[in-house]
């Protein structure tokens, strides 16, 4: 960008046309200073009011309370005509979702946006049982069914399965046409191939269904109806709810709890490629995992760690939460696996926090036992994570169960999140092993100051729309941009008044 300025004019110049050039120069200064100042009042009644949410100093007390929502409040409902699905769709879409916890309510949210985006019918979708989890509980094992479809009512159909098609007295189920989508495929790509077989064939077959629809889309309404699905539409079971309720006031009914996903477990270990601090054996296991399940990749300890690419282990957590001035008396909620390398890592880490607790430890039942097996039990320590006063994720990368709780924990009222920046913080833990000590903590808070606490903030890549769903899904009452303005209060009145005359259309037609 060019810098705005004056260029000297050489030459000779009388009086007059330099008391002229003067005049001009005058003016044009004038105007870009008024530029400025109507851009400046502008942004302050858009969006980029949050842009800058760095804080100048940490207030522990603060940190125990929501993050400050500037006028801002979570709004998933459809802001401009938003007609209810057709009477006749193009065809039954089915999805396998595969991966863990997060990826699948992804996943979920995509198959709804891909249904909308084809006019389709969803069929309930598929969770995967056997590479992650070993769990074929499915998707009525986990959601409330009946809650979703009915939440969604307006968005999409949904149906259980394919019905059989009566064709000359005889009734054949359809075969659906099975695809592969394209990784972080665009809306036109459902558009037109996947829409053609769909016509084709009566119904498709989507497989595998991880990150295959782009997220950066540019459809504000598209964008709700992922929020819709995600944080509406998506309910765990009662039974789930009622466990993680139970255990939460457990926890509470001793004041304020933090949780953590402490992510310090084989495969992750494996993933970044972090091996140089376990033992021969454990380097071997993780090895061994990595070549079973990852793409051959030249991994460097030494060079991961000191830009940020390591897990961060529990030592390195504790002092993290030490620096930012948290004391042994506060209480921790641990969702984790199993964690990797014994009790060892865990040691130091219970000396700084010893008040540690997860699911098992705070509720001692044949029901916990019963309901926290495989996807319920990540269901439970989810609903415990976004329910706690703070979240602390330890390694929040794209595939991960952290990803999608930041995302619901800022759209569930900015609840406060510590989110260390490992590329920022592994210099620091470094010198430290290396016997610098003085200034460790500081320098901590200072790494720490330049990150964001659950305020509105702008999704800059490689941050995920899960992650942080603003501005799309966040409105204000009170606001001079009509793009950021709450809609009605009785929005879902006007759907279902909509739906309604869409389905006496509908009747009128066929009579």
């Amino acid at each position: 960008m060019r810098r705005v300025g004056f260029h000297r004019q050489h030459g000779r110049h009388g009086g007059s046309s330099g008391f002229k050039g003067m005049i001009v120069k005058l003016s044009i200064v004038a105007v870009m200073l008024l530029i400025c100042t109507l851009s400046l009042f502008y942004s302050s009644t858009g969006t980029s009011n949050v842009l800058s949410t760095y804080r100048s100093e940490i207030r522990l007390q603060e940190l125990w309370s929501n993050a400050d929502p500037g006028g801002w409040r979570p709004s998933s409902a459809p802001r401009t005509h938003w007609p209810p699905p057709p009477s006749e769709s193009n065809g039954y879409l089915r999805v396998r979702c595969n991966g863990g916890l997060n990826q699948q309510r992804t996943a979920i949210s995509n198959a709804v946006l891909a249904a909308r985006i084809m006019n389709a019918t969803l069929v309930l979708p598929e969770l995967d049982a056997n590479s992650f989890w070993h769990d074929d509980s499915g998707f009525h094992g986990i959601y409330d069914v009946e809650h979703f479809i009915k939440t969604l009512r307006y968005d999409v159909k949904i149906v259980e399965s394919i019905p059989e098609n009566q064709k000359n007295a005889k009734k054949k189920k359809i075969k659906a046409y099975q695809l592969r989508p394209p990784r972080d495929a665009p809306v036109s790509w459902y558009t037109t191939e996947a829409l053609k077989k769909m016509k084709e064939h009566g119904a498709i077959y989507l497989t595998p269904f991880s990150h295959r629809l782009a997220e950066e889309i540019d459809n504000p309404e598209y964008q709700r109806l992922r929020c819709r699905v995600n944080y509406h539409a998506l309910r765990f079971k009662p039974h789930i709810m009622k466990l993680s309720q139970s255990i939460v006031d457990k926890l509470r009914a001793q004041g304020p709890f933090m949780s953590i996903h402490l992510r310090f477990e084989m495969d992750m270990l494996a993933f970044a490629g972090c091996f140089d601090i376990f033992t021969p054996a454990e380097q071997k296991i993780l090895k061994k995992y990595r070549e079973e399940n990852f793409a051959p990749k030249r991994l460097v300890y030494n060079e991961r760690r000191a830009i940020g690419k390591c897990p961060l282990t529990p030592e390195e957590v504790g002092l993290i939460l030490r620096a930012l001035g948290f004391d042994n008396s506060t209480r921790i909620y641990l969702a984790a696996g199993e964690l990797f390398g014994g009790d060892r890592f865990m040691k130091p880490f219970r000396s700084l926090f010893p008040r540690l607790e997860n699911h098992s430890s705070v509720e001692h039942s044949e029901e916990l036992v019963e309901n926290t097996r495989g996807l319920a039990g990540s269901a439970v320590d989810y609903m415990v994570c976004l329910l706690s006063d703070i979240f602390m994720p330890t390694y929040d990368g794209p595939s991960n169960f952290a990803n999608n709780l930041l995302g619901h924990r800022l759209y569930y009222g900015f609840r406060t999140t510590i989110r260390p920046d490992r590329k920022a913080l592994a210099p620091i833990f470094i010198d430290r092993e290396n016997g610098q000590v003085a200034g460790f903590e500081e320098a901590i808070k200072k790494a720490m100051l330049k990150t964001n606490f659950g305020e509105p903030h702008k999704r800059v890549p490689p941050e995920s729309f899960y992650t942080n769903s603003w501005p799309e899904c966040f409105c204000k009452t009170s606001t001079e941009n009509a793009a950021d303005k709450c809609p009605s209060n009785d929005i879902l009145n006007i759907m279902n008044n909509e739906s309604e005359k869409a389905a006496t259309d509908a009747n009128s037609t066929i009579s």
